[in-house]
């Protein structure tokens, strides 16, 4: 017998849509404290999840979503290196 395997959901934290864990870009905050984007999924850190599209990424600022993800002050550059990290993995 096959072994089904499960596709993990995500929820996004702009949206609120649960997707498919791949079709996620994960916001990764690490022991120091540091926001980036993970593009591979793997990076070490708390993980909050965001849909692959501009509309999301452009709540995130608006909203003050990261701030409230991770419990912690975030400042404007953060949402700008954010977005243009995005931004810069479409091309």
């Amino acid at each position: 017998m096959l072994k089904v395997k499960k596709t993990p959901f995500r929820m996004c934290i702009a949206c609120h849509e649960m997707k498919p864990k791949k079709e996620m870009i994960r916001i990764v905050k690490n022991k120091e404290g540091e926001i980036s984007l993970d593009i591979t999924g793997k990076k070490a850190g708390r993980g909050a999840y965001i849909c692959d599209n501009l509309d999301c990424i452009k709540k995130l600022e608006k909203n003050k979503l990261i701030n409230r993800t991770f419990s912690c002050e975030v400042s404007k550059e953060v949402y700008q290196k954010v977005e243009e990290e995005f931004l810069g993995s479409k091309k």
